[in-house]
């Protein structure tokens, strides 16, 4: 096993190949800054270069002796590697961190993780788990007690053969002494038992009518003998029929002296399948009083499909033996021969009941509608994993029947839960064995091209392919594509599409499709998700699949691993070509291992799939060394110690919560003195020393989350801080962030990095998990409310705040560029996978302009509720105060073109790979996520999506997404309640701070402030246009005055947080905010900058709480941004042009389709200087007729409008292209059917090729005078 962990590699295009950063490489504690070109540079030429610094001569040296390990982290950079496939490289450069790596000896490595040769000479004790047939592991008697119930029943049986007198009394010994042996044996009453002590008379511990009346036939021996005899037989039946179902810890006979049976081939046998059923037992007291009948279906499946109609038993009550027992003894015969069942069939029985009538008189009882009620079900395969057809008598546990219980149902009878109820089934036993053998691939299976397929069926077979998803293949669909199947190929992803389309997987049919597997190629390893969900159970299928799957890299099996773990669920028997790939994995990755033994302890919790789960988890366990086994039980050790903790606190009250965790982590703090170090299941490359007890605390949420701060082990790295949560089901949480970190690689890969947040998230046991926490982030509720409790519902807290933290222009500018990616890449996330519950406590913002989501404990489509009302009115969250940060103040700007353009990109390269995100959550459905429970919830993601439609039209479709979000009020509404919903939690210590502040200053830190005086008010148009006012403000001790700039709405806000604190009666009145009429000019700037002076002036006389206080200081402190206070005003020089249009236009199929993106740069109107209404009209020219006019709706009050609206042209010859040309004209709606004309321009059509879309900007013409529409 690998002793070093190593970092994801994502197949990157040039996207950050070029780019140059220095590299900070430590060697014997002493940093090298080396530059280095970041997509081109390996890790071993690093190496040689930092070596280069510390030796003379390199002859001696080899490259391969050395290591680059990750500072503050136990993680170790493969030398092959580029710089930048490491995740760790990625997120130095999307947040602007020094890149520190430390260059350390191979020989230095710690490998305690790794298998020694000690491990390998130890025998293995676990060996066996992954062999042995699929049986339960409990076990409900040993040998030593078996022994003791025989030897009784051999004592009683001995006395009843001997006993003259007292007849009656050795006979309810000898029944007692039968029915302790059959209780212990499962409480089983065989037909053979039943029918030996119906010889018996009554007694009192069994009752049936069916018993010997005549007691004098007892009185002769042979008769006892023959009776007893009959139960011997009948006993030691049984116990070979237990040690067959259970896993005793003893047999009957050894295995050895069993005969083989010869051979016959399952597809040569026409026989009809049929089997008995005999009883149900173990049949629960209160069933006999709740239910009056009981019934079984039997259902014949492959790969969740019926392959017959189903067979029903009689009706029969529950009788009374030595047990309660409902008895059928009846055979059951399906219409289907034994050639014609795929070697995958599975067999499932459903007990059904009939209720007892309720109360009342018969009228009364004929007009209640009688429910049956389904109690349990059991499945089994028909052929064993040696593809042996079942045969003997089986004993079959059956599982609770429960509603929404997955579409993965076990394979294992339900042996688990003690009190189960038992079905006893007998398959018909031959002198052979029917075996079902793999058959040869066919040897004619051609390849034709898809285009000598006629037009509609092209069309057809197209449309069928463009589903993405087996799912939702109609009958129809479903033989065409079969009946086309060898034109696909061209398609290489489609093949579970084609293979579902497969009329059948009996024996006969299997060469064809063999062949068609064979012949289609290697598919990509991601695409071979499809062939892993339970519509294909066929070994060969799943075998082909694996076997393409095993190109895939460490790094990227680790993205998937969470459905590989699930797909096991689909596999028909527990030793599969999936088991072994996993575990061989494994072995040659540490960090593989990892996970994957904490995705199987999170799945033991499946009552279902339990079992199976417990030997894979053996099987890794015997895989691993002892250094891991270790390893892996102090981290299990660590996580129950937290669950405890973070149960104990969230039982106190909150009054006592913080010295109860104190109390709580001083358990932590003893873990850490008895094991030196501990890795955390979050990450294995965090490894942990010791606990910051003062650090710690605690979130004022439902679920009180833990806040822990980790020491690290590496005393280079910082401490670790991490979120754990006892109480919440994070697995969710864990796929969801898991599909956004694959939208993301997906982006990168097509050179789109929409810097998104990636954090890691990981269940270790059903209710409890631990979080990443995201440094220098902020909650948007807790942003807002810096503004007030109505803060969701203004425009500028989150541009104030990024203005805030990042005080320079170029810092700003950089905050907003990482925020439109950010929040672009949030809003076709968010929408794609149907997050909802989205309010502002779970929306985060990093002071980097980074914004991300948490908490994702509803999705796809499962609204919160209010009443009846969906609580997530909009698509996605796209608020006022995310596009005024966008915009750069109020009004639509040319950067808002670009985040639509980004979103649309975006959507489009996610929708490329439908397939995949639909595969990932198919996978997930029987992973018990509620909800994620059957196809319908997968349907939302389909429909999202929209794989139907072509990239134009998707664009059209989320631009209206945008525009329907951005314009939702219920979004602000539902802020606003959530902030004062809140409001319970904030503490009263609590005191208010200035929205654009970025620290609180003092009269102790600034010095007394002597006087202020509003001296001037300048224009300003960043980041809104309006007016600043200059205030000069002179202290004491200080030569001159300073200059700050802050605007009224500034003004404002420090006056409604002094009122949070001091009474009215002791600040002076406001300048009011109101404005009546359209005066909001230099006017209204020269008027409130007097009233502004009375304001200060008394401020700062007021009393002198109020006039020392630390929010007025705060105001008054100077900023960055009023260096340019003094400085004239600017203004933005207008163009020369009238604004540009930008255009998609495409030629195809005899149509010209024309969509109007964007417009920029657009002139206020002349005759009242407002912003215009724009909207576009194309005329295509020629047009004698008039009849090519064409036009979008109108946008409002913007000069950068955005469209994305589809004009079309409809048989226009591909001749006539060349002499047509596209009139585009931009005109202002206005009042009276008056419009005005606000550019123009002519775009010739004779160099656009057919097929190839054309995408550019085009300036428009100057205006010209008023004319009609």
């Amino acid at each position: 096993t690998k002793s070093a962990y190593y970092e994801g590699s994502c197949n990157t295009k040039n996207i950050i190949a070029s780019i140059h950063l220095v590299v900070n490489v430590m060697i014997k504690s002493t940093y090298h800054f080396i530059t280095s070109t970041c997509g081109l540079s390996t890790i071993d030429l690093l190496i040689y270069q930092t070596l280069c610094y510390a030796h003379d001569d390199l002859d001696m040296i080899d490259v391969d002796d050395y290591l680059m390990k990750i500072c503050g982290q136990a993680e170790f950079l493969k030398n092959n590697q580029t710089l930048a496939s490491f995740e760790y490289i990625q997120q130095c450069l999307k947040f602007d961190w020094d890149i520190q790596l430390l260059l350390t000896k191979r020989s230095s490595v710690n490998m305690e993780l790794a298998r020694t040769t000690e491990d390998d000479d130890t025998p293995s004790t676990m060996n066996h788990s992954i062999l042995l047939q699929e049986r339960p592991i409990k076990q409900t008697v040993t040998r030593e007690t078996l022994t003791l119930l025989l030897d009784t029943f051999h004592n009683e049986a001995e006395s009843f053969l001997l006993s003259e007198v007292e007849l009656p009394l050795h006979v309810e010994r000898l029944v007692q002494s039968v029915k302790a042996l059959c209780t212990s044996l499962a409480a089983v009453e065989t037909p053979d038992i039943t029918a030996a002590l119906n010889q018996l008379p009554a007694c009192p511990c069994r009752l049936q009518p069916k018993v010997q009346k005549d007691v004098s036939v007892l009185a002769k021996r042979e008769n006892r003998v023959a009776i007893v005899e009959k139960l011997t037989a009948a006993i030691l039946d049984l116990v070979e029929l237990y040690c067959s179902t259970f896993n005793a810890n003893f047999h009957t006979m050894p295995h050895s002296s069993r005969s083989t049976a010869p051979i016959q081939e399952a597809g040569m046998v026409t026989n009809v399948l049929s089997f008995s059923v005999y009883a149900a037992h173990r049949i629960p007291i209160t069933w006999a009083a709740s239910y009056e009948n009981f019934f079984l279906s039997c259902s014949l499946t492959h790969g969740g499909v019926e392959l017959c109609a189903p067979q029903h038993t009689s009706k029969q009550a529950v009788s009374k033996y030595l047990f309660h027992l409902v008895v059928w003894d009846q055979r059951v015969c399906f219409p289907i021969q034994f050639n014609q069942l795929p070697r995958e069939s599975q067999l499932t029985v459903t007990l059904y009941a009939t209720p007892v009538s309720p109360p009342g008189g018969a009228e009364e009882k004929s007009k209640q509608k009688r429910t049956i009620e389904a109690l349990g079900w059991v499945t089994m395969p028909l052929f064993n994993f040696r593809h042996v057809l079942t045969c003997g008598r089986k004993l079959l546990g059956l599982w609770p029947s429960t509603p929404g219980g997955g579409n993965a149902r076990s394979s294992m009878p339900n042996f688990s839960q003690p009190d189960s109820v038992i079905l006893q089934v007998d398959f018909p036993t031959s002198s052979f064995e029917v075996r079902f053998s793999t058959p040869a691939p066919a040897e004619f299976s051609p390849q034709y091209e898809f285009s000598r397929l006629d037009q509609l069926s092209q069309r057809q077979l197209h449309d069928v392919l463009h589903k993405k998803s087996l799912f939702w293949l109609t009958p129809e669909d479903r033989r065409l594509l079969w009946e086309k199947r060898y034109f696909c190929h061209v398609e290489a992803s489609r093949l579970p599409l084609v293979l579902a389309s497969a009329p059948s997987w009996e024996w006969a049919c299997l060469p064809d499709i063999y062949a068609l597997l064979r012949q289609w190629g290697c598919m990509n390893h991601l695409d071979t998700l499809g062939l892993l969900n339970a519509t294909f159970p066929d070994q060969e299928c799943r075998r082909t699949a694996v076997q393409w799957m095993d190109s895939i890299s460490d790094p990227e099996l680790l993205d998937f691993l969470p459905q590989l773990v699930q797909a096991l669920k689909y596999e028909c028997y527990l030793d599969s070509h999936l088991v072994r790939f996993l575990l061989r994995r494994a072995i040659g990755d540490v960090r593989i291992a990892h996970y994957l033994f904490w995705l199987l302890k999170d799945t033991l919790q499946d009552s279902q799939f339990s079992v199976r789960y417990q030997y894979l988890l053996a099987a890794l366990l015997c895989c691993s060394g002892r250094g891991l086994r270790d390893e892996f039980d102090s981290q299990c050790w660590l996580v129950n110690i937290l669950a405890k903790v973070a149960q104990r606190v969230r039982d106190s009250s909150p009054s006592s919560r913080q010295a109860i965790l104190r109390e709580g982590l001083e358990e932590v703090k003893q873990f850490f003195s008895i094991n030196s170090t501990c890795r955390l299941p979050l990450n294995p490359g965090l490894l942990v020393k010791g606990i910051n007890i003062q650090s710690c605390s605690y979130f004022n949420s439902n679920a009180v989350p833990l806040k822990l701060s980790f020491q690290n082990q590496d005393p280079l790295g910082d401490n670790i801080n991490v979120i754990f949560k006892s109480g919440d089901d994070l697995r969710q949480d864990m796929l969801t962030l898991q599909i956004i970190r694959i939208m993301n690689k997906i982006w990168i890969q097509e050179g789109l990095d929409m810097r998104m947040v990636i954090f890691r998230c990981f269940s270790t046991g059903r209710g409890r998990g631990m979080v990443e926490m995201i440094p220098n982030a902020e909650t948007l509720r807790k942003i807002q409310v810096e503004h007030g409790v109505t803060g969701s519902f203004k425009d500028r807290p989150l541009a104030d705040w990024l203005q805030k933290h990042n005080p320079t222009e170029d810092e700003y500018e950089k905050a907003v560029e990482n925020f439109i990616y950010s929040c672009a890449g949030c809003c076709v996330a968010t929408y794609i996978l149907g997050i909802c519950d989205r309010h502002n406590d779970n929306i985060m913002l990093k002071t980097s302009g980074h914004m991300f989501h948490i908490d994702f404990g509803k999705f796809l489509g499962h609204a919160q509720m209010f009443g009846n009302i969906k609580r997530d009115r909009a698509p996605f969250v796209f608020t006022s105060d995310m596009a005024y940060v966008i915009n750069g103040g109020d009004k639509p700007s040319s950067r808002f073109h670009d985040f639509v353009d980004l979103c649309c990109e975006a959507y489009n390269l996610i929708r490329k790979h439908a397939h995949l995100f639909l595969n990932l959550l198919g996978l997930m459905l029987s992973s018990g996520i509620p909800e994620l429970s059957d196809v319908d919830d997968l349907k939302y993601v389909y429909d999202a999506l929209r794989p139907h439609e072509s990239e134009a039209d998707a664009t059209m479709h989320f631009t209206r997404l945008i525009e329907s979000s951005l314009g939702s009020v219920a979004t602000k509404l539902n802020f606003f309640i959530h902030n004062l919903a809140q409001m319970k939690f904030a503490s009263s210590e609590e005191r208010p701070v200035l929205s654009f502040a970025p620290r609180v200053y003092t009269l102790k830190s600034d010095g007394v402030i002597r006087s202020l005086f509003v001296w001037r008010h300048i224009k300003t148009y960043t980041p809104s246009k309006g007016y600043s006012y200059v205030v000069k403000v002179e202290r004491e001790g200080q030569q001159g005055s300073t200059l700050v700039q802050r605007t009224f709405e500034e003004f404002h806000e420090l006056h409604s947080k002094l009122q949070l604190i001091f009474p009215s009666s002791k600040l002076p009145s406001f300048p009011s905010r109101f404005v009546i009429g359209r005066s909001r000019g230099e006017g209204l700037a020269d008027r409130r900058k007097e009233e502004l002076n009375g304001y200060v002036w008394h401020l700062i006389h007021a009393a002198q709480d109020v006039a020392q206080s630390d929010l007025i200081y705060t105001f008054f402190h100077s900023l960055p941004r009023d260096e340019r206070a003094g400085n004239v005003s600017w203004a933005p020089v207008p163009g020369t042009v009238a604004g540009e249009v930008k255009l998609s236009i495409l030629y195809k199929s005899d149509k010209l389709f024309i969509m109007v993106m964007h417009i920029r740069g657009l002139l206020a109107l002349t005759y009242d200087g407002t912003d215009p209404d724009p909207y576009v009209k194309l005329y295509l020219l020629p047009d004698p007729q008039k009849t090519s006019k064409r036009k979008t709706k109108a946008a409002r009050r913007t000069c950068n409008p955005t469209y994305n609206e589809m004009l079309v042209y409809n048989k226009i010859p591909r001749g006539d292209l060349q002499q047509r040309t596209i009139h585009l004209r931009v005109l202002s709606e206005g009042a009276f059917w008056e419009n005005t004309l606000l550019g123009e321009t002519i775009i010739q059509l004779k160099d656009l090729t057919p097929g190839h879309r054309w995408v550019g900007w085009h300036q428009l013409g100057a205006r010209g005078s008023d004319i009609n529409r």
